[in-house]
């Protein structure tokens, strides 16, 4: 099985006592795994693949707030008491995850301290996160912001490419398709990425990083601050 790391820093006799009472569940791409607004009824830990955190406004497109892979998980409100998802959750790249339902999640939470522990530093990770967002959609560049999307999306899957379009590039970074070929274009240009056929393939890691928005090491940072976990833990490709 493919680690997850909140699983994986779990005292050993918890994750033992947690396992059996879960189950895995394989994610396909594009299917739904949360509706904003709706009942959550499990917290998922991705294993593999990539899941897009979404946000509805009035009459637009979804507009995206975050990714979520083997780093962290889906459905951590439940922590709190919230049946509601606060957030939509996509799956962008298909794989695998670990599921626990909300009534097990309840059940386990009194006698599982690490995992309170995990979840909620967790759900402050994922706060800051969405702060971070907010000020990049207003003062950062298109093309900056795109090479953050891709390196976000290309650190949470197993192979060297990804899928995803324009269009839903333009969606989620809620902009028009025209504005995000003109950035992909100039990236590919630099020889930074490749896109064809529909996915993306990083060629050059260390420049993608370098015309990333500085949103993205912040990210990197307060999820190591949050979590309190080694440099080495943070998945990279």
């Amino acid at each position: 099985m493919h680690a997850n790391l909140l699983l994986d820093h779990l005292p050993a006799r918890e994750l033992r006592r947690l396992l059996p009472i879960g189950s895995p569940m394989q994610l396909r791409s594009g299917q739904s795994i949360a509706l904003q607004s709706q009942p959550c009824r499990c917290v998922l830990f991705p294993l593999e693949g990539c899941i897009c955190l979404l946000t509805q406004p009035e009459h637009r497109a979804p507009l995206q707030l975050g990714m979520v892979g083997c780093e962290g998980a889906v459905g951590a409100q439940l922590l709190l008491g919230m049946d509601l998802s606060p957030v939509g959750a996509v799956v962008q790249e298909g794989g695998e995850a670990w599921s626990l339902t909300a009534s097990a999640l309840r059940r386990t939470l009194p006698v599982s301290p690490g995992l309170r522990r995990m979840l909620a530093r967790y759900l402050m990770v994922q706060m800051r996160a969405v702060v971070t967002m907010a000020s990049c959609l207003h003062f950062h560049s298109l093309r900056s912001r795109l090479a953050r999307c891709l390196l976000m999306g290309s650190d949470r899957t197993d192979v060297g490419d990804f899928a995803v379009t324009h269009e839903v590039l333009a969606q989620r970074l809620g902009v028009r398709r025209v504005g995000v070929m003109v950035a992909a274009g100039s990236l590919q240009n630099a020889g930074l990425i490749q896109y064809q056929r529909g996915r993306v393939t990083v060629l050059n890691r260390d420049g993608l990083e370098a015309a990333a928005c500085s949103c993205y090491g912040l990210d990197q940072s307060s999820y190591l601050q949050g979590m309190r976990f080694a440099s080495a833990a943070l998945p990279r490709r």
